[in-house]
């Protein structure tokens, strides 16, 4: 297929943004900004832990290809793969500047906390967020990026304080200082798990929610500002928060990443030795600023998921983004539970997040991909390797 042809497939929608949040692990909060105390109506279980993260926006240069080859072949990258990844005069190629979430140890910002994932694969993506259905998440966030952000979680109890959603909401005030945190300003949100953020029903020990900016969504997410967020049943959490009946979690991202709506677009087209004449209006330029990618690489870069034969397998799989993200993920080798139905392949929309539990019996290295046609082409595929 020529670059020109795959240039027509995908520039109707308006892709998404991998955007990651930066979580820290569970921490003492001295010298943490203080919030409001949580009214009473707050649905906090007595005796629930409080979990403290420290969580900062940073900016970062990220390459999308850092491998400098196609891993699913093996082989140099390809003219349509080119499309995406080859800088050039009038071409950015694949790396460009991120704001991403990453986590810190405590309030000061200055040591760097573990990611909350087994094999430290998050890539783009923020630290793992965790608790258990009754306890208190309090997360205390520090913009280093030049626009400003805010951390907005899905399906856990926040009040208007701790939404970071700037609209029309009827408040004022102190209520509104979460919702544009700006470069250089912090803001603690305070956040409780009760019985509904929780597993329902037919769900399995754990769920997953998402976290990201929200003062310029688009933007905000196009940028990297977007992160995991996993509950555990009552009863059923290590002291880590994670599932006592999982041996290995695996977080995954699919999302076409717009970079032609990133707040540092025009930083990086100033870089150009001969950059477009009229961005916005050059289809091809627009072409290779979508990056089909899962965690932040494309083509299969980036670190190989090591799972072992017969462990108890979670995987957490989300997405962003517009009418292009409509993924399939799909396992080769092995399959999932997911939704109380026996698969090797589940469709997320934009928005949505899919949990599957896996206990793989085929050692191997095994492609994991979206099934979509554009989207193999473009490079959403990675790999993962199960041992004996």
């Amino acid at each position: 297929m020529s670059t020109g042809r795959r240039a027509g497939i995908c520039r109707r929608g308006i892709c998404v943004v991998a955007a990651t949040l930066v979580a820290a692990g569970c921490a003492a909060d001295r010298g943490a900004p203080r919030a409001r105390a949580v009214s009473d109506r707050s649905p906090i279980a007595v005796g629930g832990r409080t979990r403290r993260y420290f969580i900062a926006a940073v900016e970062v240069q990220w390459n999308y290809a850092p491998d400098g080859k196609n891993e699913i072949t093996g082989e140099p990258f390809d003219e349509v793969a080119d499309t995406y990844v080859k800088p050039g005069p009038d071409r950015i190629g694949s790396t460009y500047t991120k704001c991403l979430y990453r986590g810190y140890t405590d309030a000061t910002f200055t040591h760097r906390a573990p990611s909350g994932a087994p094999d430290d694969n998050l890539g783009i993506l923020g630290p793992v967020i965790r608790a258990e259905v009754g306890d208190r998440i309090v997360v205390t966030f520090h913009n280093e990026c030049g626009f400003p952000a805010s951390v907005h979680p899905h399906g856990v109890f926040y009040e208007k304080d701790s939404e970071g959603a700037p609209y029309n909401d009827g408040t004022s005030g102190e209520d509104k200082a979460d919702d544009a945190v700006p470069p250089g300003g912090s803001h603690v949100y305070r956040w409780n798990v009760p019985e509904r953020a929780g597993p329902g029903p037919h769900d399995g020990s754990s769920v997953m929610w998402m976290y990201h900016s929200h003062t310029d969504e688009v933007r905000d997410t196009y940028s990297g500002l977007m992160g995991p967020m996993v509950i555990t049943a009552r009863g059923r959490a290590r002291p880590d928060g994670s599932p006592v009946d999982v041996d290995h979690e695996v977080f995954e991202l699919f999302s076409v990443m717009n970079e032609n709506n990133s707040f540092y677009v025009d930083r990086e087209i100033a870089k150009l030795p001969n950059p477009p004449a009229d961005p916005a209006d050059d289809d091809e330029f627009n072409e290779s600023n979508l990056m089909h990618s899962i965690n932040g690489y494309v083509y299969g870069n980036g670190p190989m998921v090591t799972l072992r034969e017969g462990e108890r397998v979670r995987w957490y799989v989300m997405t962003l983004g517009t009418e292009v993200d409509l993924h399939t993920p799909h396992w080769h080798g092995n399959t999932v539970t997911a939704m109380g139905m026996r698969t090797d392949v589940v469709q997320l929309l934009p928005g949505s997040m899919m949990v599957a539990d896996m206990q793989p019996d085929d050692p191997g290295i095994w492609l994991f991909h979206c099934h979509v046609n554009d989207h193999i082409i473009a490079g959403m595929l990675t790999r993962y390797r199960v041992i004996p």
